[in-house]
């Protein structure tokens, strides 16, 4: 079994309100929710209007799984490039059965 965790730091630079935020971030973490089953959510940054940390995990047998997971996260987050910039994109990879 394979664990896969991160934290997401976003900047976006014209949303000019929470409301506008909200918007692109509920349409990233949808995306993301729906097509892979990773669960993401808003972590941090709430208040900003122009910032966002989102995490996210997942759960899966093989390693192999955890690259494509990885991967289509950030291609979908990559898709909103005009709204958005990238601060950073952090994961790491827990395998219980290694302790």
């Amino acid at each position: 079994m394979y664990v896969l965790y991160g934290q997401i730091s976003i900047f976006l630079p014209y949303a000019s309100n929470l409301k506008e935020k909200r918007k692109i971030i509920l349409s990233i973490v949808d995306r993301i929710r729906k097509r892979f089953n990773i669960s993401i959510a808003e972590v941090d940054d709430h208040n900003l209007w122009q910032r966002c940390s989102l995490g996210f995990s997942a759960v899966t047998g093989n390693h192999s799984d955890i690259e494509v997971m990885v991967d289509a996260v950030y291609s979908t987050i990559e898709r909103h490039i005009n709204d958005i910039e990238i601060l950073s994109f952090n994961y790491d990879i827990f395998r219980p059965s290694d302790r």
